[in-house]
C-alpha cells in the first residue's frame, strides 16, 4: 500500500526527523490561524471555528513548549559541546538569536492564547490580524533558520550515541516510555 491513511510521526530514534515533523505540525497550526482570520468575520466563533481554536490551543500550549525545551535543554547544549571551527561560529551567531526568538514567540503566544480562549468560549469572534501575522512570520523564519543551519549540522556532527541520547531526552520529556 503506497499511501498510508495516517501521517505517522518518526520515532525518537530519529530525533532530528521528530523536530522536523514538529515544524510541519506548527506550519499546519499557523495555517489554521490564517484561515480563522477569514472565517471569523463571516461566521463568527461557530462550532467549526471553536474546533479549530481548540486544536491550535492544544498544540501551542502542550507540544510547542516541549519542542522548544528539546532545543534549549538538549539539542543546543549538545551541539555547542560538539561543534568545532565553522560550525561553532554558526552556533555562536545563531544560538542567541534562536533562544531570543523562542522568548518572543512565547510572549506572542500568550497574547494569542487569551484571544483564542475567548473565541473558544464564544465571548468574542475577534482575533488580532497583526498578532497572528507577527506570530506566523516569526515562527516561519525561525523554523527556516533551524532547518537550514541547525538540523543539518546536528545530522552531520552527532554520533549515533548522541542521536540516541537526544531522542531519549525528547521521549522522556513527553512522558513516553522507551
Amino acid at each position: 500500500m503506497g499511501n498510508p491513511l495516517f501521517d505517522t510521526a518518526p520515532d525518537f530514534g530519529q530525533p532530528i526527523a521528530v523536530l522536523k515533523h514538529c515544524h510541519e505540525r506548527i506550519r499546519k497550526q499557523l495555517a489554521t490561524l490564517e484561515r480563522l482570520q477569514s472565517h471569523l468575520p463571516e461566521h463568527g466563533a461557530d462550532d467549526e471555528a471553536q474546533q479549530a481554536v481548540a486544536g491550535v490551543l492544544r498544540y501551542f500550549s502542550k507540544a510547542a513548549p516541549h519542542h522548544h525545551a528539546d532545543e534549549e535543554q538538549d539539542l543546543f547544549p549538545m551541539l555547542t559541546a560538539t561543534a568545532k571551527d565553522e560550525d561553532a561560529k554558526v552556533l555562536q551567531r545563531l544560538g542567541p538569536e534562536i533562544m531570543s526568538e523562542h522568548q518572543q514567540m512565547d510572549q506572542l503566544w500568550h497574547k494569542l492564547e487569551g484571544q483564542l480562549t475567548s473565541l473558544q468560549t464564544g465571548n468574542t469572534s475577534a482575533l488580532s490580524g497583526p498578532d497572528v501575522a507577527l506570530f506566523s512570520s516569526l515562527y516561519l523564519a525561525h523554523m527556516e533558520k533551524e532547518e537550514t543551519w541547525i538540523a543539518p549540522m546536528a545530522k552531520r556532527i552527532f554520533s549515533a550515541e548522541q542521536m540516541a541520547q537526544l531522542g531519549s531526552a525528547m521521549q522522556r520529556r513527553r512522558g513516553i516510555s522507551a
